[in-house]
């Protein structure tokens, strides 16, 4: 393992994930790594809440606050909120301890467009964050870290924290090294100046993320998988809603909005979005590309049967079948897979200029065209809003996806009035049940 471990000072700061652990405090703000279900942080998290249910039922309560790129996993969120952890949560979150506290009134919880929270985070919106928790494939000999399977806020967290934690993970492969493009051209206003993409595949940063060695003080070693649960296959619903947007598509070619090369794809996750991708390749589509958050199971298809040339994100997104697909032929993802941090795969100023095509889920649309992403019933949250707006707003197009029922024909996915509104009539062009 200390093969992948090659600064020498670093080096000598390795110790346990409980070790590591005991040097987060009751109160701190701390910046985890992580984007729906990948590249988080798995030992660091559980020994922290170890810790947190040792001092609860000594009548010491222990809590923290949480700022991650996006959803983790059970060993992070799950793990935390089981043992009420966590004071704050934000941006994004999917699972179902961290919702249930958030329900209940226990948790606070901030929902924030991914794409702002980078920026929210430099501006001081949050605080100071007292302690980054970051997962890395590796450090070279000057300190550098090789980012794992999502890069997130991670530039943000390195360059911000007083102090940082690197998980060094054997799990992820070695191959992942060159496969990221991390940006460094970013300030603050008034001194912000364009960022110079104009294609997806376009290289705009270098692909290791820079972190002051001073400021690590500890590195775990770790040999994880990252987790997520296999995604449900398509069903009948999914595969109509695929076919009338591939049939929408055709209707733009022909009007000439649109060449067969469509136009960069942004897709959310799920059973709906694997059927359309699924269904780009039914349609014949080739050459095209993806610029969007997440690589899920049906773009690796895609990429392997030319359908896609390449694919821009933050994070891989994958099933564990999709895993070992990924695993198993890496160097021929690594060709073609760009992951970049979110503020730029989610930058409203490169959606707009790339023309990105978003194809994104709802919970219920009513007829004026409003769009909520977010609540059940208007008042309890399911798990955020993500990137969502992010595309929708600034997309050439903006597509949201949902089946017209659910719960077996008791609830109506289109209604009167949306009993919460995410994407306002004036950001949703087009919808599909």
């Amino acid at each position: 393992m200390h093969e992948r471990i090659r600064h020498a000072g670093l080096a000598e700061r390795l110790m346990s994930a409980e070790q590591a652990a005991e040097l987060i405090q009751p109160g701190m703000t701390v910046a985890m790594s992580g984007f729906t279900g990948a590249g988080y942080p798995k030992a660091v998290p559980q020994a922290l809440a170890g810790r947190m249910e040792k001092a609860a039922a000594a009548g010491s309560p222990f809590r923290i606050k949480v700022l991650t790129g996006a959803s983790t996993a059970p060993e992070l969120d799950g793990a935390l909120a089981k043992v009420e952890g966590m004071e704050l949560r934000l941006p994004y979150q999917s699972d179902p301890n961290v919702r249930e506290r958030i329900n209940a009134g226990t948790l606070n919880y901030i929902d924030i467009h991914l794409s702002h929270v980078a920026q929210h985070t430099w501006f001081g919106f949050f605080g100071d964050i007292n302690v980054a928790v970051v997962e890395a494939t590796g450090i070279l000999e000057d300190g550098r870290l090789v980012p794992s399977s999502s890069v997130g806020n991670n530039k943000t967290w390195l360059d911000l924290a007083d102090k940082v934690i690197v998980e060094v993970n054997r799990w992820q492969p070695e191959a992942l090294d060159g496969m990221h493009d991390i940006y460094y051209g970013t300030a603050l206003p008034p001194d912000r100046k364009p960022i110079q993409m104009t294609a997806p595949d376009e290289r705009i940063g270098e692909p290791y993320l820079r972190v002051d060695p001073a400021k690590v003080i500890a590195v775990v070693e770790t040999d994880a998988p990252d987790r997520n649960s296999p995604f449900s296959p398509p069903d009948e619903a999914s595969r109509q809603i695929a076919a009338h947007l591939m049939d929408f598509f055709a209707h733009e070619i022909k009007r000439g909005r649109l060449t067969d090369r469509l136009l960069p794809l942004q897709s959310g996750v799920g059973n709906i979005a694997n059927a359309v991708l699924l269904g780009l390749a039914d349609a014949g589509y080739q050459g095209l590309a993806a610029y969007t958050e997440v690589i899920q199971d049906g773009m690796l298809e895609l990429l392997k049967n030319g359908t896609l040339r390449m694919a821009s994100a933050t994070s891989f997104s994958l099933s564990p079948a999709g895993i070992e697909e990924f695993n198993a032929n890496v160097d021929f993802y690594s060709k073609r897979i760009l992951l970049r941090p979110q503020e730029i795969s989610n930058h409203p100023e490169i959606i707009r200029r790339l023309g990105c095509i978003a194809m994104n889920g709802m919970i219920e649309a009513d007829i004026y065209g409003n769009v909520n992403s977010t609540h059940i019933a208007g008042s309890r949250i399911m798990n955020g809003i993500g990137g969502s707006g992010d595309f929708a707003r600034n997309g050439y197009l903006s597509v949201f996806m949902s089946p017209s029922i659910a719960k077996g024909g008791k609830i109506s996915g289109i209604v009167p009035m949306a009993s919460h509104v995410d994407h306002t009539e004036h950001d949703t062009m087009v919808i599909v049940t």
